[in-house]
């Protein structure tokens, strides 16, 4: 009988060192961020602490910086309502344009009281992008408010600084997904819109660490 010829492995069959996940990459590039955000919120915050007796403008105007966070926020808290009035009038238009294309039950899938427009057409898309970039808002406005308020007790300066941090984000976030006509991959177009999760991130931390001082007994109200 002829010799069998030996079976040829591919040579990365043998490779020892298994390619990284999809997941795991995505998993470290989202954790570097939060590192970077949390470490830049607690150096600033302990030097603001330790210093702030020692340096006589910032003592002597302690009230009024207090005073800068809850300021943001209510500024914050009165463009997310006006936000609003924009998801109605988009929910107009792309009714009368899914008309116009000849799109069946419009009124029962677009208008109110729908949250979000019922289908797959680009209308749909677009409309849903558009009450996306409102519904968003939501999902960490409260815990940047209690963060917020929390953290300016303790540290008004860096607490300030997040929270315009997170509303300069976060307007552009939202103006990007309205924008977006059904792309939602185009939500981060403009370049600050990234940081509303840094100011997020900074608002959670300097809250936390401004009740835990308060707690220990290292900071009265």
């Amino acid at each position: 009988l002829p010799a069998t010829p030996p079976t040829r492995h591919s040579t990365s069959s043998y490779s020892s060192t298994p390619a990284p996940s999809q997941s795991h990459t995505t998993a470290n590039m989202s954790l570097k961020p939060v590192a970077i955000t949390l470490g830049t919120a607690s150096i600033a915050a302990a030097l603001e602490f330790t210093y702030t007796p020692s340096i006589a403008l910032l003592q002597s105007h302690s009230t009024q910086l207090t005073a800068v966070t809850p300021f943001i926020l209510l500024g914050s808290g009165f463009w997310a309502l006006s936000h609003g009035f924009t998801v109605g009038q988009a929910r107009t238009k792309y009714a009368e344009l899914a008309r116009k294309d000849g799109e069946k039950d419009v009124d029962e899938r677009y208008l109110l009281p729908n949250l979000y427009a019922q289908g797959t057409s680009k209308n749909v898309k677009a409309f849903n992008c558009v009450q996306r970039s409102h519904q968003h808002i939501f999902e960490t406005f409260t815990t940047v408010v209690v963060g917020g308020l929390a953290g300016a007790v303790t540290f008004p300066v860096c607490t300030a600084v997040s929270t315009f941090l997170y509303a300069i984000g976060r307007v552009q976030l939202s103006k990007g997904y309205a924008e977006s006509e059904g792309d939602a991959t185009k939500r981060y177009k403009y370049p600050l819109a990234k940081f509303m999760w840094f100011g997020f991130l900074g608002n959670v931390a300097l809250g936390m660490a401004s009740c835990g001082m308060i707690m220990m007994g290292k900071k009265t109200l």
